[in-house]
């Protein structure tokens, strides 16, 4: 029996889900994320820096 006949006569393909990772849900944080805002001034950098730092150490404490 060739390939076709064979995926004819056995019900066809079968297409598995490839596994998930663990850490494929995760992301890494970013500066960036806690910047808002388009005028970017001194106080919005320093607001995001504090949100920054207790964003690392919550994901320090998961672990």
């Amino acid at each position: 029996m060739n390939d076709n006949e064979k995926i004819l006569t056995e019900g066809g393909m079968v297409f598995k889900k490839k596994g998930k990772d663990e850490n494929a849900g995760e992301k890494k944080i970013k500066f960036s994320d806690f910047l808002r805002g388009t005028h970017k001034s001194g106080s919005a950098k320093m607001r995001a820096e504090f949100k920054y730092k207790k964003a690392l150490r919550n994901t320090k404490k998961k672990k």
